[in-house]
């Protein structure tokens, strides 16, 4: 199969100045000392993507990922290596590139269109499908300056993926729009898979990656540390995202990490800046992390897969029955899920000063795809009265990847038949 995009050892280097005044001055020649530091936002990155393939990048933020797509585009040029494109690409980068804020809607639909190279007549017969697409009304008469960022984002989409393109490249731009939306977004993509087209696409969606991609290639720093099915690689990102990556394992642990180990316990996570703890301290937690069905530390977890939060508690006094909880809540502070160990009718030890223990909690991600927030506490009561020990809200975040999503929060994982009536 022919390639649609060949990237030949792609490196893109940036000069970092420490003050204006040294850029001026190795710009006009006037210094023989080197004045900058070099930053390479992508280094000696290789790759092939057939035509016909849905391709998508992922890594963490700075990893390379919209670098390298402008760079395919033409936006920007590279340090090194080569580029080489077959067919005609339709981008969409940024929200609103290329578009003039001043202008109504339509100014802009053919202003794109004449960028992409169509004739006014050619984009006079795509006019129709471009606005249904868009679905925003009389807007479409209004300067863009005026739209919502849903608004904007729909105009571009339906630009950019109702001229026909021979490969599409779209980065991160559905993140923007609503479920409907993204939903015809998506259903244009398996038209375009059916119809033979290339498509790259960057997203933090991770359960469109799955879903959608043939392959995906995993940057970090700057490196291609991996190419091949969206299963490997959203493991292997996963593994990154905690530092556990295969060549990080092998390096020895210092021996307070070695004893970690042994007793179950590796490196707790961080926590959120922004969690609300509170407590009068009698006990505390000190610290909490994820693991998934493998045993590996990580907050992103497949939907339908075995997951374990596990806290890490002190006991600075003696407590009877303590109780051990937590709760999962969406982006928006709405209480989806949780249980503690009073629920679920568990007896507790009772805590002598020093005591520590780790709290397991094991359950599976029925949870719908998207990120979550995950809060501990640990109370109690004493002589009567109900007593906070330690409260972590929003400790940490839980990101469920999904390629099959229902209403509402959480999956029944309904078995459905359909049968003739003879």
């Amino acid at each position: 199969m022919e390639d649609a995009i060949r990237v030949e050892h792609l490196s893109k280097m940036y000069k970092l100045y420490d003050k204006p005044s040294d850029r001026l001055k190795e710009s006009l020649g006037l210094s023989k000392k080197k004045r900058y530091r070099e930053h390479y936002a992508l280094r000696d990155v290789s790759f092939d993507i057939r035509k016909g393939e849905t391709v998508g990048i992922i890594g963490t933020n700075g990893a390379g990922k919209s670098t390298i797509l402008k760079i395919i585009t033409g936006v920007l040029s590279p340090t090194e290596g080569e580029v080489s494109v077959d067919g005609r690409i339709s981008a969409l980068l940024e929200l609103g590139a290329g578009f003039n804020m001043e202008y109504t809607g339509i100014e802009n639909i053919y202003l794109n269109g004449t960028m992409i190279g169509f004739s006014e007549k050619e984009i006079d017969a795509r006019l129709d499908d471009i606005l249904a697409f868009a679905d925003i009304g009389e807007f479409v008469n209004q300067p863009v300056k005026s739209y919502s960022s849903g608004m904007f984002v729909r105009l571009a989409f339906a630009v950019a993926i109702n001229i026909d393109p021979e490969i599409l490249i779209v980065d991160e731009a559905l993140s923007v729009g609503d479920v409907f939306f993204q939903a015809k977004c998506y259903r244009k993509f398996e038209e375009f898979k059916q119809e033979g087209k290339t498509i790259l696409f960057v997203s933090h969606d991770l359960g469109s990656i799955s879903k959608y991609c043939d392959r995906v290639i995993l940057l970090d720093h700057g490196k291609a540390v991996g190419t091949g099915s969206p299963k490997e690689m959203v493991d292997l990102y996963k593994r990154l995202l905690v530092n556990q990556a295969p060549d990080a394992e092998e390096k020895k642990l210092p021996k307070s990490a070695e004893k970690r180990k042994k007793t179950g316990w590796t490196t707790p996570f961080e926590m959120n800046p922004g969690a609300l703890e509170y407590g009068d301290k009698r006990a505390e937690m000190l610290g909490f992390l994820v693991e998934d069905a493998n045993g590996l530390q990580t907050n992103t977890i497949e939907k339908g897969a075995e997951f374990t939060l596990k806290v890490r508690v002190q006991f600075h006094t003696k407590i009877e029955d303590p109780i051990f909880a937590f709760t999962v809540k969406d982006m928006r502070g709405t209480e989806i899920t949780g249980t503690n160990t009073m629920f679920e009718r568990i007896t507790t030890p009772t805590g002598e000063d020093g005591d520590i223990y780790v709290v397991s909690y094991t359950q599976r991600a029925d949870l719908q795809g998207g990120e979550y927030l995950v809060s501990f506490g640990l109370t109690g009561y004493s002589g009567g009265d109900f007593v906070v020990y330690h409260r972590l809200y929003d400790a940490c975040s839980l990101v469920v990847v999904s390629s099959k999503n229902t209403v509402g929060f959480y999956d029944m994982n309904s078995e459905i038949a359909i049968q003739k009536e003879e």
